[in-house]
């Protein structure tokens, strides 16, 4: 397929981009950094059943991760049965002790995840890393491919594409499968947030209110919307993009001034819907994420459709063993961190940086994992007038209402280091579009 052609429209989009403000936030060092997220032109192609096959996978996936945080906050049966070790459940950083026995409108925690994977050389799909707490990053393909297609509409006249447009239905379905009753309104923490952008274009795509936490309130065991002339309207749902901890000072942190007091007193009770539910943290640890696929086979009596990346636990000893004696083929992951932050190939530390970490992974075998370092497809991006190979992965976005629904498109995302598999955006990676070719 001959996409070259779009390369020619790749500064005006941009600026296009520029102009609405698609931007990523990051905090280093104590300070918030603004910073375009830079997006290529040629899209990232999936034919028609390639992506059937990784939508049968995300399905199955996320349907077995929902069953797990239900199962976990109620009647551990898979920790009974030792299938996963209760330390890996109750040492993680996810797991809240306030969730336990709370059960969310429609019983469903992962109303929106964002599954990452990667492809290797041979064509294998991989999945990396399971995103289930506030997984970002929709807005942006869709944006830039309406400003693709206006640029040249005739590119979208030659090519069979399945339309991207219908996010924002989709998203809205999830959210009125648990409304409560009211409106449903999108939570933001401010303009200084890292994905405000995406916040306030979600709230326009899906007819949600942007609202921040001064501007709800919980009254007589409701919550309540306070518009621009002071009148109080009850809200029945609210897609939550603040973590866990600020969501309520009198349920977490107290020190949180983002949150809205007793919004979880009134979540345990069903009277409003948080999305994503709280405690979700629970099932994305990168510790937990090792035991997704006897998850699969204990709750869904199937075989995981699609594959981790080959996972090594150090808490076990023969996983220890067999990290000790391959360290340098190894990829190493800090399951605290996230973003590409924590992440050590051992092939590239010094002796000294070797030892150093040998000894706090011996010290503290829970906090790693260690993976085989899978050899990404290249994908071609634009740099000058040519096209050079890049590493990159793609998110995946599965919203649950009556039952998982794929969205037909996807953020890929691209290193711009020749050398480097670190695709994130707070690492300095741009962006592309996702096509999955239609029929």
């Amino acid at each position: 397929m001959e996409l070259k052609e779009l390369s020619k429209y790749s500064d005006a989009v941009n600026e296009l981009l520029a102009r609405y403000g698609v931007k990523f936030g990051i905090y280093k060092n104590h300070t918030f950094k603004e910073q375009l997220f830079p997006f290529d032109m040629i899209p990232r192609v999936i034919e028609q059943e390639e992506f059937a096959s990784l939508e049968r996978g995300l399905k199955q996936r996320v349907m077995a991760l929902n069953l797990f945080i239900r199962d976990i906050y109620h009647e551990k049966k898979i920790i009974r049965d030792g299938v996963v070790p209760e330390e890996f459940v109750y040492a993680g950083s996810g797991y809240l002790p306030q969730c336990e026995s709370v059960l969310p409108p429609q019983g469903i925690y992962s109303h929106i995840s964002g599954i990452d994977l990667v492809q290797s050389k041979d064509g294998t799909w991989y999945i990396l890393e399971d995103n289930l707490r506030i997984p970002s990053g929709a807005s942006y393909p869709m944006i830039a491919r309406d400003l693709c297609r206006k640029c040249s509409p005739q590119t979208f006249q030659k090519y069979r594409i399945d339309d991207n447009r219908n996010y924002a239905r989709l998203l809205r379905q999830t959210m009125d499968h648990v409304n409560t009753g009211g409106h449903t309104v999108i939570l933001t923490p401010g303009r200084y947030n890292a994905a405000y952008f995406e916040h306030s274009y979600l709230a326009e795509q899906t007819g949600a209110h942007l609202v921040t936490g001064s501007e709800l309130i919980v009254e007589n065991d409701y919550l309540y919307f306070i518009d621009y002339s002071g009148k109080k309207e009850r809200v029945g749902a609210v897609y939550r993009r603040i973590s866990d901890e600020y969501l309520d000072p009198m349920n977490f942190n107290e020190e949180s001034v983002i949150g809205i007091p007793h919004i979880y007193d009134i979540y345990r009770k069903g009277n409003v819907a948080l999305i994503n539910a709280p405690g979700n943290g629970v099932a994305d640890d990168k510790g937990i994420y090792y035991f997704v696929p006897k998850m699969i086979q204990y709750y869904l009596g199937e075989e995981a459709i699609l594959k981790n990346a080959p996972t090594y636990l150090p808490y076990y000893e023969d996983d220890m063993k067999y990290v000790l004696e391959h360290f340098d083929d190894l990829v190493l992951k800090d399951v605290a961190e996230a973003g590409g932050y924590g992440v050590v190939f051992g092939s590239k530390m010094t002796k000294e940086e070797k030892e150093h970490f040998l000894t706090l992974l011996k010290a503290e075998p829970r906090r790693f994992i260690a993976q085989e370092v899978i050899d990404f497809l290249d994908i071609d991006i634009v740099e000058g007038n040519s096209l050079v190979p890049r590493k990159a992965d793609l998110r995946a976005f599965v919203l649950m209402a009556e039952e998982p629904m794929v969205w037909k498109s996807g953020l890929t995302r691209f290193s711009r280091n020749p050398d480097s598999f670190i695709v994130n955006s707070s690492q300095g990676g741009g962006f592309k579009d996702t096509w999955v070719l239609s029929r």
